[in-house]
């Protein structure tokens, strides 16, 4: 089994990749991990470095959930993936689940940090609709469009309970 999840920041594809993993012992890829300089706040790492990385992630590993926003990463991923998952549950609910998100260490260096850029989050959450490039809706449509395997796309918010539902009712 071998999953790519993309969507918006705030639709779940974090929630549901670690569920997927635990319930199927996948490997689990975070593409931030990869997208970003670790311990540096929005410091893009060199776009073919973050390639190589998924790549390798997904070459060297037989069972895999990788997660993300970033369709490019994403695409890299789907070379290898039985599935892809698109969730895409609204402004509203993405909205929602960034105020109920835990402190993510591998982010920032405190939750206070992470509260300070809290409203750039909603900011970036909202434009998702408009915005252009990596990580926007055309983008993220674009890419479950242009896939010819299994796939899925998710309007509203999967249950841990229904994850095996969603693997087998996909198109």
């Amino acid at each position: 089994m071998r999953i790519a999840i993309i969507g918006n920041s705030g639709s779940g594809k974090t929630t549901l990749a670690r569920a997927l993993a635990r319930e199927h012992d996948l490997a689990l890829l975070d593409l931030d991990t990869v997208a970003w300089e670790s311990g540096k706040i929005a410091v893009a790492r060199d776009p073919q470095q973050a390639l190589a990385q998924v790549r390798a992630f997904c070459g060297s590993t037989a069972h895999w959930v990788v997660e993300g926003c970033y369709a490019g990463l994403t695409r890299a991923a789907l070379a290898d993936a039985d599935l892809l998952l698109f969730l895409e549950p609204g402004a509203s609910v993405c909205r929602a689940n960034c105020h109920s998100r835990p402190w993510e260490p591998h982010k920032f260096r405190s939750r206070e940090e992470q509260d300070r850029h809290f409203d750039h989050l909603l900011a970036w959450v909202d434009a998702y609709y408009t915005r252009e490039g990596d990580a926007s809706l055309h983008e993220h449509q674009a890419l479950f469009d242009a896939f010819e395997g299994r796939k899925r796309k998710l309007t509203r918010r999967v249950a841990a309970t229904d994850i095996a539902n969603v693997c087998l009712q996909t198109h």
